[in-house]
């Protein structure tokens, strides 16, 4: 609007119409930056609503991201927590099994033992008892000899006095 009273003034060549029109282009321009800064500081007081309002809600949505990690970290504790007992409970478990594995293997070498050497004392004994066989069928032998000899002898004696008295 000032723009169409100044070049009205120009083509009027008048020179009280174009102070008035720069004047009237004047006021109307510091009337317009006027307008245009308040309207500035609106959007600016709109848009700082605006980021507060964002940052009140991103504040909300972060306290409850947290709230939400921390009950997440509480459970994976808790979880981690019944893992290590369940461990620590089968690490005694397999502990107390071992030992008693440990246990039995040691008693079944002392049985063991015990049994190999009750078996070599008797692998002993029957060799001994063996040898007491063999001296006795040895001994049986020369008895069966002697006796063989004496009872030849015998018959030979009779046979002599029956031959003699004859």
């Amino acid at each position: 609007m000032a723009a169409l009273l100044v070049v009205g003034a120009i083509v009027a060549h008048t020179v009280l119409l174009l102070i008035a029109a720069a004047i009237g282009a004047v006021v109307l321009g510091a009337g317009a930056t006027r307008i245009t800064q308040t309207e500035l500081q609106d959007a600016r007081r709109e848009a700082n609503r605006d980021r507060a309002a964002q940052a009140k809600a991103y504040v909300a949505l972060t306290q409850e991201r947290i709230a939400e990690n921390r009950k997440h970290e509480a459970h994976l504790a808790e979880q981690a927590e019944k893992e290590r007992n369940a461990s620590a409970q089968t690490v005694a478990e397999l502990e107390s099994a071992l030992t008693a594995a440990h246990q039995r293997a040691a008693e079944a070498l002392k049985s063991r033992a015990s049994e190999t050497q009750r078996a070599t004392e008797a692998l002993a004994r029957v060799a001994e008892l063996e040898r007491d066989l063999d001296v006795a069928r040895a001994e049986l032998e020369a008895a069966k000899v002697a006796l063989k000899k004496a009872t030849d002898e015998l018959e030979a004696q009779t046979a002599w006095r029956r031959s003699q008295t004859a």
